[in-house]
């Protein structure tokens, strides 16, 4: 189970940037959806990579599937020779995302984004407009499913 409040309050508190890009978002928006992890797209800079390694290193993070024992080292090097990370951490599974397709990297995305307050923490999350078309580049089953629901929502809102 994911302790979603601990794991936003542990990336902001150690000032990571990052948006709110999947099923967290959607919920934040009023999607009825229940999601199991949380996904987020980070800067992808050298500061950054320094506050997500102290974010997260005091919750033992390790590949989400990966086999028991796999040598993982959580640090500032592993992000930056990667991009996308699945995650499994002493508080829940998050996907740390470089970039994701429909939408890019972080600087993409920022002006497409709003400020949501989630669980008493400000978070940057895509505005519904810019989620559900994310969701639709991405293609996948889960997310052709969620389109409808976040449609009625943006539908809602436009009156």
């Amino acid at each position: 189970m994911t302790d979603f409040p601990a794991l936003l309050g542990a990336l902001a508190g150690h000032e990571v940037e990052f948006i709110l890009v999947g099923g967290v978002a959607a919920t934040a928006h009023g999607s009825a959806r229940l999601t199991q992890d949380l996904d987020v797209v980070y800067r992808r800079n050298p500061a950054n990579f320094r506050r997500l390694t102290q974010a997260l290193a005091p919750h033992s993070p390790y590949l989400r599937g990966a086999p028991p024992g796999l040598p993982f080292q959580w640090d500032e090097v592993t992000i930056a020779h990667g991009l996308n990370f699945t995650l499994v951490t002493a508080l829940g599974s998050i996907d740390l995302l470089g970039e994701i397709v429909g939408g890019g990297k972080y600087e993409l995305l920022l002006p497409h984004t709003i400020v949501l307050r989630l669980f008493g923490i400000d978070c940057r999350a895509l505005d519904l407009a810019k989620l559900i078309e994310v969701k639709r580049a991405a293609g996948r089953p889960k997310d052709l499913e969620a389109i409808a629901e976040l449609e009625q929502l943006l539908a809602e809102r436009a009156g």
